[in-house]
């Protein structure tokens, strides 16, 4: 009974959000359309400019692309929350020249 017990557990806490997170991942990699925004799983971020069966295209910069497998595009950037964060990063670069300044100046 204890063993059956631990076998439950094991499963509930481990097994199942894994395959749900499995699941997550495999619908949005067929979702993928040209011009969407995505993160690799290495970080590096990119547009996608083709897609094949099993390989995607992504522009990382001007005249620069590279190609990948479907499973290392680890998300999808919305276009909203990427101008929020441009957005946020920008007063805290601000921040930080100003207190350099100041620091000049004593």
């Amino acid at each position: 009974m204890p063993f059956l017990l631990i076998i439950v557990v094991f499963w509930f806490f481990l097994i199942r959000p894994q395959m749900r997170r499995q699941r997550e991942s495999q619908q949005m990699q067929s979702a993928l359309t040209v011009g969407t925004k995505v993160m690799l799983t290495s970080g590096i971020f990119g547009t996608v400019t083709e897609i094949t069966d099993d390989h995607v295209g992504v522009s990382v910069a001007d005249s620069v692309e590279i190609k990948v497998i479907r499973a290392a595009i680890g998300r999808v950037i919305p276009t909203d929350l990427e101008d929020a964060t441009d957005a946020a990063q920008t007063p805290a670069e601000e921040t930080s020249v100003e207190r350099a300044e100041s620091e000049e100046n004593e």
